[in-house]
């Protein structure tokens, strides 16, 4: 394992970041986890007007060359590159700066009033927690940590229209 310090996911937000900037891309996010016995690397990569299928084949071999290289995880795992998609997950406080205004959908772990979806607009994100308003006027305040996804909303009934 390389002597560097941070850990995984930081580790390789970093060694990405030059491959990111040569191929005119943002990092959405990376996630190093864990489903039934194999391990996952996934990095989400955005541009503006959208990532193509070539834009993540690029960023895929280029930055798998600099993994090997600087070898930073000890046990095997699947590298996998794509986009946020239309209805990505909120899950970095920039993420819900850039969103703010936007149309969310919250799923909570336990139920609120016996509900445990709500769709509703971004009003503001501070101290780990998003604010929704409703089309009725009313408020809820969403601890990120009571949450199983904050995520942008698409209506795809109606081609995304709102």
């Amino acid at each position: 394992m390389a002597k560097t310090k941070g850990n995984t996911v930081e580790i390789c937000q970093r060694l990405a970041q030059p491959v990111l900037q040569e191929l005119g891309l943002e990092l959405w996010d990376v996630r190093f986890e864990k489903e039934g016995t194999i391990w996952y690397l996934r990095y989400f990569i955005d541009k503006d007007g959208g990532v193509t299928i070539d834009d993540c084949e690029n960023f895929s071999r280029r930055v798998d060359k600099l993994l090997d290289e600087a070898d930073p995880i000890d046990q095997s795992y699947c590298l996998e590159v794509s986009s946020p998609g239309v209805e990505r997950q909120l899950t970095r406080d920039w993420h819900f700066e850039r969103y703010l205004g936007a149309l969310v959908e919250v799923k909570t772990i336990r139920p609120v009033e016996g509900q445990r979806e709500f769709l509703g607009q971004l009003l503001a994100y501070e101290g780990g927690a998003a604010r929704l308003g409703f089309p009725d006027g009313s408020e809820r305040t969403f601890p990120k940590g009571e949450t199983v996804y904050i995520r942008l909303y698409d209506d795809y009934e109606d081609g995304g229209e709102e």
